[in-house]
């Protein structure tokens, strides 16, 4: 999605076998950089998503991840250096620490580079006190943190206070059908809401919001554009069978 809005960036992780190949040959000819470390035992794991009256999913076991391999993909975080992104998306693997997250964090502290995480629970939890630029929970991970359903706009605001009061730089909170609210590291408050369209597919719609909101940062240096091509992305996302492309994102922005 970063590629589709002119933001060049480099794909970083772990593949193994023939699902690995074809994801890394997919991602090439799609023009993207890649730069990641294989794995000589197992396969990256294939993930069904099912697209039905309801959406479900069936999500395999990837590989074993030997401590060599982290050491190496430490070593590409070693060479970041002050002005650098790095997101950190999704559930861990299960053959990683559990504090994964934060270990890279610590390692990258006090380097000036910029981290966005988004992940739930404990992950997300546990990586506030390292002050990440930004951080991308949806309603029902950010009650959970709290041990509470939200529903209401000034509880949901009031628990993303809490999480830059914690540490977090900027909060963009994702609502599905009500929109999107986002908290500034300048204390600005954001909210929008959704777009006309038809629901399609919700699988990526969370991480082109957080590709959208970068974009519109690097490239306008305002959160609330960032916001609102954020809010763009994700939505045009949900509104096609895959990923959305630039001029379907760009479609939306004057729609909210």
């Amino acid at each position: 999605m970063l590629h589709n809005l002119g933001v060049e960036n480099t794909a970083l992780g772990f593949l193994a076998g023939f699902t690995g190949r074809a994801l890394d040959d997919g991602l090439r000819k799609a023009g993207l950089h890649t730069a990641f470390i294989w794995l000589e035992e197992g396969m990256t794991r294939i993930n069904v998503k099912i697209k039905a009256r309801q959406e479900g999913e069936i999500n395999g076991r990837g590989p074993a991840i030997p401590e060599a391999a982290v050491e190496a993909l430490f070593g590409q975080l070693d060479r970041l250096t002050e002005g650098d992104i790095l997101v950190l998306a999704g559930s861990i693997p299960w053959a990683m620490p559990d504090d994964i997250y934060q270990q890279i964090l610590r390692r990258l502290d006090g380097r000036g580079v910029l981290a966005v995480v988004d992940a739930a629970r404990d992950l997300l939890s546990a990586v506030l006190p390292y002050r990440p630029f930004l951080i991308k929970p949806n309603t029902f991970e950010l009650g959970e943190i709290f041990g509470r359903t939200l529903e209401a706009d000034e509880e949901i605001r009031q628990c993303a206070q809490e999480l830059q009061r914690r540490g977090a730089r900027n909060v963009l909170v994702s609502m599905a059908g009500d929109g999107s609210m986002l908290l500034d590291e300048t204390g600005g408050y954001h909210r929008l809401g959704v777009p006309p369209g038809e629901v399609r597919n919700s699988v990526g719609a969370g991480d082109s919001m957080v590709a959208g909101f970068l974009a519109g940062w690097l490239q306008e240096g305002s959160y609330e554009a960032a916001h609102r091509l954020g809010a763009a992305a994700g939505s045009a996302t949900a509104f096609q069978d895959g990923l959305a492309g630039k001029q379907q994102i760009l479609s939306l922005l004057d729609k909210f």
